[in-house]
């Protein structure tokens, strides 16, 4: 019965209940950081060990912490997490850490993190609080890595910086889709997810 709960725990937020595709959370950071496939793949993997721990630190507190101060001591554990992760990337990612720019510090406004906080680790043991966590982080950064790999394969011809498409398709005639590297590429490519995984549910 544990093993089924921590699988279905963990296995729900992959698809049939996503952060993104599903709960539509976490979209302002898939439109700014899916240019391309590496800074999505460390968005993701930020956001999975922010979550995880938030939750599970929060799951452990969660007897102790005052009601009227509840929101303000999970925020207080989400940003040091997120401070953490922050100073990491910058000290052994420093190039990446860059094109992240502001977006791995807003991680502590992402509903998700929050979200997950308020709605699971509050009433759920430490240890199905971090599995819930791990699969929101792997669902959102699933979707994430996707979306990436479609901008910046159609959009710079690249798959993690490296040059894919031939040189010959370029003397063809073929050119880079330059809608993909603006932002309503990502909106387009979401939507179309969501379609693509309602009608699959459906069916």
């Amino acid at each position: 019965m544990k093993r089924s709960t921590s699988l279905k725990t963990f296995s729900d937020p992959l698809w049939g209940d996503n952060p993104i595709s599903i709960q539509m959370l976490g979209i302002c950071s898939a439109l700014a950081v899916t240019v391309q496939l590496k800074t999505a793949l460390v968005m993701g993997l930020s956001m999975t060990f922010v979550v995880a721990f938030s939750s599970m630190i929060i799951s452990c507190m969660r007897n102790i912490i005052p009601r009227n101060i509840r929101i303000i001591v999970e925020l207080a554990v989400i940003a040091t997490l997120v401070i953490l992760i922050d100073e990491f990337l910058r000290a052994f990612f420093y190039d990446i850490s860059k094109q992240l720019s502001v977006f791995v510090g807003l991680i502590i406004t992402n509903c998700i993190v929050l979200g997950r906080a308020e709605a699971f680790a509050l009433s759920n043991p430490p240890h199905l609080a971090f599995i819930d966590g791990v699969g929101n982080g792997i669902g959102y950064g699933a979707v994430l890595v996707t979306v990436a790999f479609i901008r910046e394969l159609f959009g710079s011809g690249k798959v993690f910086g490296i040059k894919v498409i031939p040189e010959s398709f370029y003397q063809a005639g073929y050119e880079d889709m330059g809608l993909m590297l603006l932002a309503p590429a990502a909106f387009i490519i979401i939507g179309l997810l969501v379609w693509f995984q309602n009608s699959l549910k459906k069916g």
